[in-house]
C-alpha cells in the first residue's frame, strides 16, 4: 500500500519549525506499520525535515493562485506512482481539485470545519462527504461543527475522530519544579493578555514560583517583565515537551473555540496540573483538569494560587492526569492504520488483476415460479450486463426457493434459503455476493460467510422508494438498512444525499435498460395511441388486488376528467377494473402508443423513479416525468419531457399529440441516450467497480 499525504501550503514539515499539523503527521506516521510506504509531500525552505519527506517546488506565477501551482506541481511530482491512499490535511478545497486524481482520499480537519475554504456551506460539506472515504477530525467538537445542518449524517461511518496525540513518558514527580507555564501563540485569542496580567500578580506574592512562556505572535504585541518569569519565543516541539516534565501547573485559558487543543494535551501526558478555559474541544484533551468559570485574569490568579497553597490538590491532578492520559501517539497512529488497512482491504486477486473475470453469487427473486409472465425484471438486466462482461454468474432466486419449501419444520422456507446460500458459497467460491430485495437473508449468514472468506464482496440493490413521503417508507427503509452494515457497496435508485437518514458507501443508480428488452422504436411509427400508462401493484397474483388503493389513481382520473376537450387517447392499465399488463402482452400493448407517463408513487423526490421508465424511454416513447424529480439532470429539453403540475402536463401533452415531428424527434433522441448511458453494461460494470472499489476512468453520468 502506498500512502500520500499532502500537507497544507506553508506548513513547515521540519524539527525546527513543525506546527501541530506536521508534529501530528510525523509522531504517528513514525509508528506506523505502513511507514516505509508513507510519503509525507509539502512545501518548506526549512532543511530540517523529518522523515520520508518530498519537497514541491514552487515558482510564483503572476496570474495563478499559489495553492494551485502547489496542487498541479504535486501531481506532476506523483505522476510515475501509484498511490492507494491520499490523505489530505486541513485544506478541504484541496478535494475540488484532486477529486478525479486519486480513487481513494482521507480529509483531516484540524480546525473549525465552518472556517475553512471549502467546508463552510452546506453544499460544500456535502460535496465532501461524497467524494471522500474518511473524513477525520481532531476533536468531536469539530466533527459537531462539521454536522451543522447535517444531522442525518451524525452517524455516519465515513466520519471518524481521531484526535491529536503525544507520548506519554513515565514522571518523576519528585523532580516537578515550582514552575506555570504558558504555551501557545501570545495573543488574547490564546488568552495570554489575561494570563501575563495575573502571572505578574501571583510572582509578585509568591517569589519562590517562577513561569516559562514558549510562543510567539508578531501580529499582536503583549509585553510582560519578571524576574521570574522566563521567556523563550518559539521552541520546537522536543524542546516543550521536555520543559513540560518539570512545570508543575499548566494554564490553557484560550477565550476562541479551540477545535482541540494541543497544548493542554501535551501538559495532560506531562503531569501537570492544568487550569483551563472550557471552549471548543478543550475538555477532550484530559478528564483531570480545573476548568475556568469565568475567562478573566482575577480567576486565573485564584486558581494559581489555589494549586499553589494546595500541594496534595496539585499533586492529585497531576498524577491522574498522567496515568489517566490515553491520547498516545501509539494509539492514534492504530487507529489511522485501521482506517488505511479497512479502504484499502481488496480481494487480493482483484487488485492484481483488475480485468479479472470475477464470479458473483447474484441473489434475487428471477420470478421463475411466474413462467415468464415477470421475465422482463431488473435483476435480468443487471444479469445480462454482468455475463456480457464476462463474469461468471450463479443466480438464487430466493423467493421462488422460499415459496417451494414450506414445511412444518420450516414454515416461512428462509431455514431452507439459507442453507442454500450456505452451500452455493462453499461450492462455488464467489468473489462478489451481489443481493437485491433479498430480504430473508439473515445477518448470521452474512456473518458465517464473511468470516470464512474474508476477502469477499457483499453489495446490494434497491429498487423500491425510499423516501419519508413515499409509500411503505418505515418498512423499505428497514429493509435496506438491514444489511448496511455488511456491504461495501449500496445502489439505489434515489439520489442518497435527498434521504432524510445516513447512509454509508451508497451510490444511485439509474433503471437499466437492456438492449435485448428494450427492442421497440416507438418515435418511428404513427402509433394509434396517444400516452400509455401503467400500474402494477398485483404484480405476483397478475389481477389487481381487492380493496388495493394506489394514490397514483387521484392524479391519472384528473388527468382524464381536465383532458376531455382535447380529443387525447389515453391507453391506461391497472386501475379502475382494468387489469395490468406482463411478458410479451405489455410489449404488444405499449407498441401502440406515442407518449408515455413516468409517474411513480409518493411525492418525488431527486432521481427516484419506477422501473417503468426504462420501458417508456428505452423503447422510443415521449416520456413525461415530473421536472421535482430532477432527471433534467441527465437529459435535457431535447430528450425528455419535465411537467411542473398537472396543468403543465396536459398542456404539453396536448402539444406534442399536434406536434408529431417533434415528439417523434425529442422521443428518438431519448431513446439513443436511454440506451447509450442508462443500459444494464453501464449500471453492472459501475456496481462492480464501487464494490471494488476499483479506480476505473469510465464516466459515468450519473455518477
Amino acid at each position: 500500500m502506498k500512502i500520500a499525504v499532502l500537507l497544507p501550503y506553508k506548513e513547515n514539515y521540519s524539527k525546527k519549525s513543525a506546527g501541530a499539523v506536521s508534529i501530528f503527521v510525523n509522531d504517528t506516521n513514525n509508528l506506523s506499520k505502513f511507514k516505509k510506504d508513507i510519503s509525507v509531500f509539502g512545501f518548506t525552505e526549512d532543511k530540517s525535515n523529518f522523515n520520508n519527506y518530498k519537497n514541491i517546488i514552487l515558482k510564483k506565477k503572476l496570474f495563478q493562485s499559489t495553492s494551485t501551482q502547489y496542487l498541479k506541481n504535486f501531481i506532476k511530482l506523483i505522476e510515475n506512482e501509484t498511490i492507494d491512499i491520499l490523505e489530505i490535511h486541513n485544506r478541504p478545497h484541496y478535494i475540488t481539485f484532486l477529486n478525479k486524481v486519486f480513487s481513494k482520499k482521507i480529509l483531516f480537519f484540524h480546525n473549525d470545519p465552518l472556517k475553512m475554504q471549502g467546508s463552510t456551506t452546506k453544499s460544500e460539506r456535502e460535496f465532501l462527504l461524497k467524494n471522500t472515504d474518511k473524513i477525520i477530525f481532531n476533536s468531536n467538537w469539530s466533527k459537531s461543527r462539521f454536522l451543522v445542518d447535517l444531522d442525518k449524517f451524525k452517524n455516519d461511518n465515513k466520519l471518524e475522530v481521531v484526535n491529536q496525540s503525544t507520548s506519554n513518558p513515565k514522571i518523576n514527580f519528585k523532580k516537578k519544579k515550582k514552575i506555570i507555564s504558558f504555551i501557545g501563540k501570545l495573543n488574547s485569542s490564546k488568552g495570554y493578555d489575561i494570563f501575563g496580567k495575573a502571572i505578574i500578580k501571583i510572582l509578585d506574592k509568591y517569589d519562590d514560583w517562577s513561569s516559562i512562556v514558549i510562543g510567539d505572535e508578531p501580529r499582536q504585541k503583549f509585553f510582560f517583565y519578571h524576574k521570574n518569569l522566563h521567556q523563550f519565543g518559539f521552541k520546537e516541539n522536543s524542546f516543550i515537551l521536555k520543559k513540560l516534565e518539570t512545570v508543575s501547573i499548566a494554564v490553557i485559558p484560550s477565550k476562541w473555540d479551540e477545535p482541540f487543543g494541543r497544548s493542554s494535551m501535551e501538559a495532560a501526558s506531562r503531569g501537570c496540573a492544568l487550569i483551563k478555559s472550557n471552549t471548543g474541544g478543550l475538555n477532550e484533551t484530559t478528564d483531570h483538569s480545573i476548568t475556568l468559570d469565568e475567562i478573566t485574569s482575577e480567576k486565573i490568579f485564584e486558581n494559581i494560587e489555589y494549586l499553589i497553597r494546595n500541594k496534595n490538590i496539585r499533586l492529585d491532578l497531576q498524577r491522574k492526569a498522567h496515568k489517566n492520559f490515553k491520547l498516545t501517539n501509539k494509539n492514534s497512529s492504530n487507529k489511522l492504520d485501521k482506517i488505511r488497512e479497512n479502504l484499502f482491504n481488496l480481494n487480493f486477486n482483484v487488485k492484481l488483476n483488475r480485468s479479472k473475470n470475477l464470479k458473483i453469487l447474484h441473489i434475487t427473486n428471477f420470478n421463475e415460479r411466474f413462467d415468464g409472465r415477470l421475465h422482463y425484471n431488473t435483476g435480468k438486466r443487471i444479469n445480462n450486463g454482468l455475463i456480457r462482461h464476462g463474469h461468471n454468474l450463479l443466480n438464487i432466486s430466493d423467493r421462488d426457493i422460499i415459496s417451494s419449501s414450506k414445511t412444518i419444520s420450516d414454515p416461512l422456507g428462509i431455514k431452507k434459503l439459507n442453507q442454500k446460500i450456505v452451500t452455493s458459497f462453499h461450492n462455488f467460491n464467489p468473489d462478489i455476493i451481489l443481493m437485491g430485495h433479498a430480504d430473508n437473508i439473515e445477518l448470521e449468514t452474512l456473518d458465517y460467510i464473511k468470516n470464512e472468506n474474508k476477502s469477499l464482496k457483499l453489495a446490494q440493490w434497491f429498487l423500491d422508494p425510499v423516501s419519508k413521503h413515499g409509500p411503505d417508507y418505515k418498512n423499505n427503509k428497514k429493509r435496506f438498512l438491514k444489511f448496511i452494515n455488511h456491504t461495501a457497496a449500496n445502489f439505489i435508485t434515489t439520489d442518497p444525499y435527498s434521504l432524510d437518514f445516513s447512509v454509508k458507501n451508497t451510490f444511485y443508480i439509474p433503471n437499466p435498460s437492456d438492449k435485448a428488452f428494450e427492442v421497440l422504436n416507438n418515435f418511428m411509427n404513427n402509433c394509434e395511441n396517444d400516452v400509455f400508462f401503467a400500474m402494477s401493484h398485483g404484480v405476483h397474483r397478475g389481477v389487481l388486488k381487492k380493496g388495493k388503493f394506489d394514490d397514483r389513481e387521484i392524479f391519472i382520473k384528473k388527468l382524464i376528467k381536465k383532458n376531455k376537450d382535447k380529443d387525447i387517447s389515453y391507453d391506461f392499465y391497472g386501475f379502475d377494473n382494468i387489469q395490468p399488463l406482463w411478458g410479451d402482452n405489455f410489449l404488444k400493448t405499449i407498441a401502440k402508443s406515442k407518449m408515455g407517463l413516468n409517474l411513480s408513487r409518493g411525492k418525488p423526490i431527486k432521481y427516484y423513479s419506477s422501473d417503468r421508465i426504462a420501458q417508456l424511454m428505452g423503447n422510443g416513447l415521449l416520456t413525461f416525468i415530473d421536472e421535482k424529480t430532477c432527471y433534467s439532470d441527465f437529459f435535457n429539453k431535447n430528450e425528455i419531457v419535465t411537467y411542473k403540475n398537472i396543468d403543465d402536463l396536459i398542456e404539453k401533452i396536448y402539444k406534442y399529440k399536434r406536434d408529431d415531428k417533434l415528439r417523434k424527434k425529442i422521443a428518438k433522441n431519448g431513446k439513443q441516450k436511454y440506451i447509450k448511458y442508462f443500459n444494464s453494461d453501464n449500471v453492472s460494470k459501475f456496481i462492480i467497480n464501487k464494490t471494488l472499489d476499483l479506480n476505473n476512468k469510465e464516466n459515468f453520468i450519473w455518477n
